[in-house]
């Protein structure tokens, strides 16, 4: 008898972990292992090169971009020749935002591109903000916005002033701004 109670809790034990292990790619890990393929641009920005006009920003503005310490760039560049590997990616991208641990803050049309802005942690503090940019002429990109004390209103508010920012005068955010032209 108590052979097969302790037989019970440890199959329990068991059977819990391996239903609180994460089975599901991560954003994090989805870009490590696309940063070295053929159609994939990466970039890792500090946010001293994203040098907005502090003068224009709110209060709350100003807050958010203080929060923000560095910017993960992936993107996939869609042509006539891979649209097999587009269709793939994007979906695997979509998948991995869908899981409920991603909450979206917003989402926009501009320039014929839909993008969706969503952020990993609760509504005090999020751990990382995602902007996700797609179109079927130009391909996707994920921006990974790392950072502390990042509150997701304030991202939020800080997104439509980033809309307004002319980013081709950076050397670094170049490759970026025209990957989507």
């Amino acid at each position: 008898m108590k052979q097969s109670i302790k037989y019970i809790l440890f199959s329990l034990l068991v059977a819990m972990s391996l239903i609180s292990c994460n089975s599901g790619e991560s954003l994090q890990t989805y870009f490590v292992d696309n940063q070295e393929k053929a159609d994939f641009v990466t970039a890792d920005i500090p946010t001293s090169i994203v040098a907005l006009d502090e003068a224009a920003l709110t209060d709350e503005q100003k807050e958010a971009y203080k929060s923000v310490q560095r910017l993960n760039f992936l993107g996939f560049k869609a042509s006539e020749t891979n649209m097999t590997t587009y269709n793939a990616e994007l979906a695997k991208v979509k998948a991995i935002l869908s899981n409920v641990k991603y909450t979206e803050l917003m989402e926009f049309r501009d320039s014929g591109m839909t993008f969706v802005i969503s952020y990993l942690g609760d509504d005090d503090s999020a751990e990382e903000v995602i902007v996700f940019g797609s179109s079927k002429e130009m391909g996707f990109g994920v921006v990974r916005i790392l950072g502390d004390n990042m509150r997701p209103e304030q991202i939020g508010a800080l997104a439509s002033a980033v809309q307004n920012t002319n980013f081709e005068d950076s050397e670094q955010l170049k490759d970026i701004v025209n990957f989507f032209k």
